[in-house]
Order: C-alpha cells, then structure tokens, then sequence
C-alpha cells in the first residue's frame, strides 16, 4: 500500500503554503491579518464534516442553540481565572456610530461566560438536568503566535458543547463521552489518527479542573491539536450562580463540561495527515467531486463516441448518488489534466479513449493507493461501489501507519533531544503533570527549543517501568508523558 507521505519533512511547510492556493482552498489576501478567507473547495467539504459531527452531537442528547457574538465585559470579570487566561486575546467592541459604549464587549474567544449567564435563568431544579448544549460558531482569538490558513488564526469555525450535570461522577462520564464521539468523528469519519492527553496542569483550559485533548502529528513531526474537553466542576456555576434544587428541595451547584471541536483546525490536520507529494487526498465522503470522468482525445478519432460514453456514464453514477464531473479541458494535454485531479484530491478518475470504446474498458485511477487498473464497462459501477466503501479505510490504515512510526519512547534526557531534532515525539518517564511538575517541562522546553509537555495518554493506563526517573530532576516518575514541538 502507498505510503501517505512520500515527501520530505522539510518540505512540509512549502507544501502546505503551495496546495492552499493551487487547489484554492483558502485566499490570505483579506487585508486583516490573521482572518482567511475560505474557498468553495474547503468549504464544501468542511461542510460536511459539520454536518456529520451536528448528526452525532445530537444524537448523543445534545441541543443545539445560537448564542450572541458579542459578550459583556462584566460576564467575563465574574471568572478572575478565565479573564485572565484569554485578555490577552479578546477583540473588543467598544463604539456604536462615534459613540463609546457604557462597557466593552468582546468577540467571543469562547462562549462559558454567555451559556452560564443563561444556565442561571434555565436551570432550577434537578427536573432540568442534565442539560446538553452545543452551538456552531466562529470564535475570535487574536493569537500573538505566527498565523496559518486553517491551523492557526484569528478567526475559527467550530462547534462548542456545554454540558450541566447532577453530580461529578456524570460530569466525568460526559468526559468520557466527547472522547468517544472525537474518535467517531476524527478517527472513524475524518481518517485522522490521534492520541487524548489528560493535559499539564499548568496547559489547561482557563477555569477548568482538568483539560483533556486530542493531538494528531503532522509530517513535520509537530501535534496539532484537535478537539478538547473540559472538566470544569462548579466553576462557573457558583461564579453564575447556577443553582438547582435536588430531590430533597436543597439548593445545588451543577457540574459543568465543555468540549470545543474546530472543524476550520480539523480540516486543516485532515488536509496535512493524507496529502502527498502530488496534492491532495480526501475521505471519500468529504471530496467535493468524488469521480471526475476524463475524455481523452486524439485528432485522428472519433471523439463524439468518446464524449458520448463519458456523459452516459456520469449520468449513471449521478443517478447513483455519486459527485462527479466530466474534464472536457481539450487546450490542456492529458499529463496537465491527470495532475490536477490528483492536486485537487478527487478519490476516483475514470479514463476514456477511442481504443477503450473498442475494448470496452475504462482506466481507473484510485487517489488512495495512487494507481490504475483496466475495468470492463460492464464491471465499473460495481468495482466503484467497492472502492467507496474501501477508500477512506485506506488513507486511515496509512495514516495510522504513519503517526505510529513518529512515536519514540526514550529514557534519557540525550535521547529526548535526539528524538525531537529528528522530528518525532518522544515518550518519556517525568516526575508529574501536575503543578510540581512544571518546572522540568519549562527546561525541556527551553533547551529544546519548543519541546512541550503535551500530557498523558487518556486511553489506558500509560504507567512508566518501576525504576524510571524523571529524565529532567531524576525524581521517581509516576507517569509517561509526550513531548513534541507543535502548533
């Protein structure tokens, strides 16, 4: 099988710069720095995938709402923990016409402070829990850090969930719960491996008791970080005063969660974790055009038949359910055609000439395994119902393939440094994640050069050999922690 990335490391970045503009997916040129416009291309299939996560969030008991843009400065000075974590961050509003406001609001950079203002008017008794909500919207950050179309900006597309529970323990089961719908969206839909972290304590959402992520590698070896998830305890209820009454009328505190999918940052991994040297790569369901039919023509034949068979044929695979289109570009030679389709990611190319019409065969092109194959007419539409069912398991079988390979476990301080110089992740026995802990991952990452702490796996019980020390302090370790250069 095809390896998903057949080019360099050190060539990531200028592919990832190229395949935006070639395959027109995003135009940096709106003059705000930071904020991208988005291309019918991406668009679409970014589309999709909202659709598809909006069908599993709601079947999973959650409500969808629309909140306001705009959020008051007083809301977010309630939670000193929270304002703190993003002020630096917030765009403010603060004039109508050439009016000043009695008080600033901000674009929302993230919506606890709007939901709980409104938790205190919708919850009242036990009868109203639990209360699942999510949202779709765009948020505003002003990320001080270098920006890049989809992976890092100023304004990002998203859904955020909002969660009240009775007790604690639902509040972690509903932890639980996003980890697993993240594994049917990213890993199952999307193809895109991962590994959850329970975040370091000092990485963790503001306002929260622990933060909870999925990070994927990028052929530069750097995590990206994915969705998130947050156990946020009584926070922000007290701070709201979110209040029910249990079955015995006394007055309670609910247990709140939050969990932030941004589909503009998963397109983004998506787009890195499956493309090649030659473009793009995309799950079957997600391509705009799924099989694009290309008429090959020759001045000596006759190329009417070859049309003819080509619109028959689309017709039929319309009819089927199937996205496609036909290349009639007859000024560009076949070699420019055949490259574009594979640049633009589109799963399946169908080609047609004046021999196959005698023959009665078509060549079929696979984006996945990158190769071609002599199908009988008579056999195609089924031959293209299998390889639909089969694609996107491929690209995820080698994607799996490939983010296994970028994991190293080590356990010296010489060989982290080895490791991530050769742009890999490494595995490591440290002293905690929690608060005592930072001072270690603040050397890693200074001598390093961006090493970070990302945290410990989720999954199971991620335990370090019984004599290992932390590879910083040389304290015992209690856990194995990830380390990796990132976004």
């Amino acid at each position: 099988m095809a390896s998903s990335k057949d080019f360099e490391i050190e060539e990531f970045n200028d592919w990832f710069n190229d395949i935006i503009f070639k395959a027109e997916l995003a135009d940096i040129r709106y003059n705000i720095k930071g904020f991208v416009v988005f291309r019918p291309w991406s668009v679409f299939s970014m589309s999709k995938m909202f659709r598809i996560y909006e069908d599993f969030l709601n079947e999973t008991g959650h409500q969808q709402v629309m909140m306001p843009t705009l959020i008051p400065e007083e809301n977010f000075l309630k939670e000193s923990e929270h304002v703190e974590g993003f002020s630096p961050e917030v765009f403010w509003v603060t004039k109508h016409g050439d009016e000043d406001f009695e008080q600033k609001y901000a674009l929302r950079p993230t919506s606890e402070t709007a939901f709980y203002f409104m938790f205190s008017y919708w919850v009242q008794s036990y009868k109203d829990l639990p209360l699942k909500t999510y949202q779709r919207a765009n948020v505003f950050r002003y990320d001080s850090k270098a920006t890049k179309p989809f992976i890092r900006g100023r304004e990002f597309y998203w859904f955020e969930a909002h969660n009240l529970f009775e007790t604690l323990e639902e509040a972690k089961e509903q932890v639980l719960e996003d980890m697993e719908i993240t594994e049917a969206m990213l890993h199952q839909e999307f193809a895109i491996p991962f590994l959850f972290f329970k975040r370091p304590q000092w990485d963790k959402f503001p306002g929260a008791i622990n933060t909870y992520a999925a990070d994927t590698i990028l052929p530069n070896g750097k995590m990206l970080q994915l969705p998130s998830t947050h156990l946020l305890g009584t926070k922000f209820t007290e701070t709201f005063n979110v209040k029910f009454k249990d079955k015995d009328e006394q007055l309670k505190f609910p247990f709140g969660t939050c969990y932030g999918p941004a589909i503009s940052r998963i397109y983004g991994g998506l787009i890195s974790v499956h493309g090649d040297k030659n473009g793009l790569r995309l799950p079957f369901d997600l391509a705009p055009t799924q099989v694009i039919i290309l008429p090959l023509y020759f001045s000596t034949a006759d190329n009417e038949k070859v049309e003819k068979l080509c619109l028959d044929i689309a017709e039929d695979l319309d009819k089927l359910g199937y996205r496609v289109r036909i290349d009639d570009q007859k000024e560009k030679t076949p070699k420019e055609r055949f490259s574009y389709s594979e640049m633009k990611g589109i799963p399946l190319r169908i080609e047609i000439g004046p021999k196959d019409i005698l023959e009665g065969v078509v060549t079929v092109y696979r984006r996945d395994l990158n190769t071609k194959e002599k199908i009988f007419i008579a056999d195609l539409y089924d031959d293209i119902k299998k390889i639909s069912q089969e694609f996107t398991d491929n690209l995820r079988e080698q994607a799996d393939e490939f983010f296994e390979s970028k994991i190293v476990t080590v356990y010296t301080y010489d060989d982290l440094k080895e490791v991530l110089d050769e742009n890999k992740v490494a595995r490591v026995p440290i002293c905690s994640i929690e608060m005592e802990g930072k001072a270690c991952a603040d050397e890693i990452k200074a001598d390093t050069k961006g090493g970070e702490v990302r945290g410990t796996r989720m999954d199971y019980e991620d335990l370090p050999n019984e004599d290992a020390i932390c590879i910083v302090c040389g304290k015992k370790s209690n856990c194995m922690a990830y380390v990796s250069k990132s976004y």
